[in-house]
């Protein structure tokens, strides 16, 4: 399990260096497409199909590597309440009824999009637009592969944290 840990802190942490460029490639993409076509009356669909692009492949690549810094919204107005065990199932129940079922689902309904896409080496439907989307559309899967392994990072800590309830509430006194 060590290993599988060590191995996804690694890939949640190059997700999230790319993510970080891929956000100020963005910026500039953005800022560049803004000026083209405000001061040169100049537009092009391909410039906005890659922003589009690289915003989809940030928010894919980014939900794992958010879940593991544990700055998703959340709601916690019971459960910072609870105690370390209750809390501990709660996490331990939400990501094995929730998570995992979510990705799972994504994850299968999306390869069978991405397959599809793949197979007919589909591109931009628009003129002027990008070819290869069906590059674009892996990042499905991906992105919510590497969200259920942060998943399983997560699940292993909560699992973790409710055997060792009991010494985290008396640490905490």
């Amino acid at each position: 399990m060590e290993k599988f840990l060590n191995f996804n802190s690694k890939v949640q942490e190059l997700a999230g260096k790319i993510t970080a460029f891929l956000t100020f490639l963005l910026v500039l993409l953005v800022t560049g497409d803004v000026i083209g076509r405000y001061l040169f009356h100049y537009g092009s669909v391909a410039a906005q199909e890659l922003e589009w692009h690289i915003f989809s492949i940030i928010f894919l690549l980014a939900a794992g590597y958010t879940f593991k810094l544990g700055d998703h919204v959340k709601v916690d107005v019971f459960y910072a309440k609870f105690s370390e065990k209750n809390r501990a199932l709660i996490d331990i129940l939400g990501t094995i009824v929730f998570l995992f079922a979510f990705c799972g689902f994504v994850i299968w309904f999306s390869a069978g999009f991405v397959a599809a896409s793949f197979s007919i080496n589909e591109a931009s439907a628009d003129p002027g637009g990008l070819p290869a989307r069906f590059l674009l559309k892996a990042f499905i899967p991906l992105g919510f592969i590497m969200l259920a392994m942060q998943g399983v990072a997560f699940l292993h800590d909560a699992v973790n944290r409710y055997k060792n309830a009991a010494k985290i509430e008396k640490d905490k006194v």
